[in-house]
């Protein structure tokens, strides 16, 4: 344990100490994983294993931009907004040559037409009313690493030529410099339009088109890879739950299901709020199909009408009312009713041995404090080592009482 272990069991372990041990462990390692995923994304050291995905729509794109990680070619990174683009702008400089120099953003649609040569090469003091001190530029910024240009569909036509000038030469040229300076940058661009579309338009220069068209990627929207959609819930439920210190510990299949046949025009950042607003306002400890009110009176497609979808769970859930064994975290558990009742006579109108009412307050327990082995203990007024040996008997008894009936079955 001091080396690292997650929990231990003692052999010969019982059947259902060990599901706890695993669920518990599983449910550590997603909030860890996500915990990790927070801090690289604030260090600027994203990879490709923080992008979220089990897709095969989204396989050929990964692929492709792995290989483009390795090298200095220019990407242009196309989809909606909301797919992630500059998540993958980010994986393509941290898994590269580059990861340790900077990486610059800039929204080319929020900068004003006036101050975008300004912003993106520089000014000298006093070059216009206002420039009361130098300014470097985003370029001179990014010198070393990356520079993402996100929605450089945007750039209004006069930048468009500085901008295509500063990636001939190497080179930018500072509004009121009097020489240009030398730049070493990877160029990252994105846009959630078809470029080739502006340039036909004639929005867009068509040499400057071809100079950030050198890699194309496009990343396909959400409608388009479904089965992301219940690992993504996953995702943001373990992060928002931790930040808003919620005890919000799944999703019930219903609303899975639900979520999955969305169509999300606003892509993963739209399924992000709303995973956001339920975790806020959710009254209970899983999220239902009545936390997310936007999407009750959204039409269901069809693609995803046949698919049955398992509950999302971070931790383990309680579940009513179900005969056979339930799956949360992928690890089967027996289910036990919310309430707990103990019946004290068999079906023959007999008391029950005392043995197998232990067992049962014992396994209802361990799903009441879901798997907190000391609290389960604490309350019982138990030890846990007896607590351990306890359930280790209860398995031996009932793979003993199996084998006799396998034994005496025709």
């Amino acid at each position: 344990m001091r080396a690292g272990a997650q929990d231990f069991v003692v052999k010969p372990v019982g059947l259902e100490r060990l599901q706890v041990s695993l669920r518990n462990a599983l449910a550590t390692s997603v909030l860890k994983g996500e915990l990790q995923r927070i801090r690289h994304s604030r260090e600027g050291r994203l990879t490709f294993n923080d992008v979220i995905t089990r897709s095969e729509a989204m396989d050929a794109v990964l692929r492709t931009a792995q290989k483009a990680a390795g090298s200095g070619i220019p990407v242009l990174i196309e989809g909606e907004s909301g797919v992630g683009k500059e998540l993958f702008a980010r994986a393509i400089h941290g898994s590269g040559e580059r990861r340790s120099k900077p990486f610059v953003a800039v929204n080319c649609g929020a900068i004003p037409d006036n101050l975008v040569e300004s912003i993106l090469f520089g000014h000298e003091k006093g070059a216009f009313t206002g420039a009361t001190e130098r300014h470097l530029g985003k370029f001179v910024e990014a010198s070393g690493g990356t520079l993402f240009l996100d929605e450089v569909s945007e750039l209004p036509l006069a930048a468009q030529v500085k901008l295509l000038r500063a990636l001939q030469e190497g080179a930018v040229e500072a509004v009121g410099g009097r020489k240009p300076v030398k730049v070493d940058v990877r160029i990252i661009s994105a846009t959630n339009r078809k470029l080739l579309d502006h340039v036909k338009s004639g929005h867009f220069r068509e040499d400057l088109f071809y100079r950030l068209h050198v890699l194309p990627l496009t990343v396909p929207p959400l409608r388009a890879r479904r089965e992301d959609i219940p690992i993504l819930l996953r995702h943001f439920l373990v992060r928002f739950a931790a930040e808003e210190n919620r005890a919000v510990s799944g999703i019930s299949a219903e609303a899975v299901a639900h979520l999955a046949q969305f169509d999300w025009p606003g892509n993963i950042r739209q399924l992000e709020n709303a995973v956001y607003r339920a975790v806020v306002m959710s009254e209970g400890d899983q999220l239902e199909l009545g936390d997310f009110p936007l999407m009750l009176a959204a039409p269901q497609t069809k693609v995803a009408a046949e698919i049955a979808y398992e509950p999302v769970t971070v931790a383990p859930v309680l579940h009513q009312s179900a005969p056979a064994l339930v799956s949360g975290s992928d690890i089967p558990i027996a289910p036990l009713p919310s309430q707990g009742t103990l019946s004290m006579l068999t079906a023959s109108g007999e008391i029950r041995p005392l043995e197998e009412m232990e067992n049962e307050i014992i396994r209802f327990a361990i799903s009441h404090y879901r798997g907190q082995m000391s609290e389960v203990a604490r309350r019982l007024k138990i030890g846990r080592s007896t607590l351990y040996r306890k359930l280790d008997e209860a398995s031996g008894t009932a793979a003993a009482k199996g084998g006799e009936e396998h034994a005496g079955s025709p």
